[in-house]
């Protein structure tokens, strides 16, 4: 089941997207606001929340975990409590987020047996423990935000989609605990202050605007404000990938939606996409994905 809501309130409006996959809920929201302010929410249902924060900084407050936190765009991580009452109030005018809600024991069957960190997540979840699995709040890099694309621009209909869904959800939950761990674990980080950290997060930005003509490093570091080894080091500290690499990743995620979902032909995606030749293109393709872009047309 798909819903689509819109709902305008005094000082914005949203637009949303819900999906019903079983007992999985999925939703992506699109705030708009016409000033700052704080608004409170809350909600009775007994389930494990995954949050995604792509776009926007804003801050708010779990009653249940009594925890306030200072998010800036590109963020992820999951928590549970028997209800959820929380405030959050908006640093800028723009919100984009991204969830999912597992029921407890599909949660649980699916955790229980798996690394430590998730290990611990689900034994406090039976106990009935209001918990967030990592005080460090994960990045999203570029596979998190490719299969979040997938799920916002799913073409599948029926008990396809369904199945889809389900797929992409699980494979959410294993990659934001994977990034929530691996942030949990780093060392002292290189990009501390917080200022620094919104302007790397400009930089993922502003290489997804321009992936087919990508910015020089020196450019990049003049548009954001950030000398170019800061830049290079703190890109690859909060994304685990270089600003190359990332760029790379971006376009091949990029023309492996394309195929499935235009008619243009390699060639022009790959000119699309800025690659020098269309043999250049298909080489990098089927190093990322293992198959020629012609098998995943063919093969949708």
């Amino acid at each position: 089941m798909e819903e689509k809501q819109h709902a305008v309130f005094a000082n914005g409006k949203r637009t949303a997207t819900i999906w019903q996959c079983d007992d999985i809920k999925i939703g992506h929201a699109v705030s708009t606001f016409t000033e700052y302010f704080s608004a409170a929410s809350s909600s009775q249902n007994d389930v494990i929340r995954l949050h995604f924060g792509l776009k926007g900084d804003y801050k708010f407050t779990c009653k249940q975990l009594n925890k306030c936190f200072d998010l800036i765009g590109g963020h992820h991580n999951m928590m549970y409590s028997q209800g959820f009452d929380m405030v959050v109030e908006n640093k800028t005018l723009e919100l984009e987020t991204f969830g999912i809600q597992f029921p407890k024991e599909l949660f649980i069957q699916f955790t229980q047996n798996a690394g430590d960190d998730l290990k611990r997540f689900s034994e406090n979840i039976i106990k009935g423990n209001s918990i967030i699995l990592s005080e460090t709040w994960g990045a999203i890099d570029a596979p998190i935000q490719q299969v979040i694309q997938q799920v916002i621009h799913c073409k599948y209909s029926g008990d396809l989609k369904k199945l889809f869904l389900l797929s992409k959800s699980i494979e959410l939950l294993v990659l934001s605990a994977d990034a929530c761990t691996s942030a949990t674990n780093k060392k002292e980080a290189f990009i501390k202050s917080k200022t620094d950290k919104e302007k790397l997060i400009a930089v993922r930005d502003l290489i997804n605007e321009r992936v087919s003509c990508p910015p020089n490093l020196s450019e990049i570091a003049k548009k954001v404000g950030l000398n170019e080894y800061k830049l290079k080091r703190g890109f690859k500290e909060t994304f685990n990938t270089t600003v190359f690499g990332y760029l790379t990743e971006q376009r091949l995620y990029l023309a492996q939606q394309y195929l499935r979902d235009t008619q243009k032909t390699a060639a022009e995606i790959s000119f699309d996409l800025g690659y020098a030749t269309p043999q250049h293109f298909n080489n990098a393709f089927k190093k990322k994905f293992g198959v020629t872009p012609s098998f995943v047309r063919n093969n949708p």
